[in-house]
């Protein structure tokens, strides 16, 4: 068994968290875990993205081009930048909430509508494209990646048991966070059995 998922979004939206919440997830039922990062500007705003490969022999975090089985996009436009890795048995999860960034606020760079990013994904695989943020913010505005890994977990995205994405956050995170971060996941989840 291998399993490769994309992880994108913008600095400060807790992408990095996320993978080593999968990653410690995917340890906890022992399988060889790689995660690779790469930080555009890491600071607020800039792209980030995190490979994430799993399973029973992995040698190397990065994802060929078209290989993901999973993309969690937490941002739209990061979604798009990112399509290359998708492929026809990928599935992507994406944040229907934009964040523009310097270029597209001064207008040097136009955003892309949302139904434009939905299209354009959907040639390529399955995508589930909601406002994620509007409901991590009624909970905490941090917990946008865990309530989305709720989603596609119990979506099909994710071969994980839950209890281990249970162990995976307590493990990355400070105990003050995990009441908080149990109640993304689970209205994540109840978001995906819709």
């Amino acid at each position: 068994m291998e399993f490769n998922l994309i992880i994108t979004g913008v600095g400060g939206q807790g992408g990095l968290t996320l993978s080593r919440i999968i990653g410690n997830a995917a340890m906890e039922e022992g399988y060889n875990v790689r995660i690779g990062e790469t930080l555009g500007m890491s600071q607020r705003y800039g792209s980030v993205l995190s490979y994430l490969r799993f399973g029973d022999e992995v040698h190397s975090p990065l994802i060929e081009e078209g290989e993901a089985n999973l993309m969690l996009a937490l941002e739209p436009a990061e979604a798009l930048r990112n399509a290359r890795f998708l492929g026809g048995k990928s599935y992507a999860v994406v944040n229907a909430y934009p964040i523009h960034t310097a270029t597209t606020l001064v207008g040097k760079e136009r955003y892309p509508e949302l139904g434009d990013v939905e299209r354009a994904l959907g040639k390529i695989c399955r995508v589930d494209l909601r406002d994620f943020q509007r409901e991590a913010d009624a909970i905490n505005p941090r917990t946008l990646g865990v309530l989305m890994l709720g989603y596609a977990w119990v979506r099909g995205g994710l071969p994980l048991k839950r209890e281990s994405l249970y162990e995976g956050i307590r493990k990355t995170l400070k105990e003050k966070l995990w009441d908080v971060n149990f109640r993304a996941l689970e209205r994540g989840i109840e978001l995906g059995g819709e």
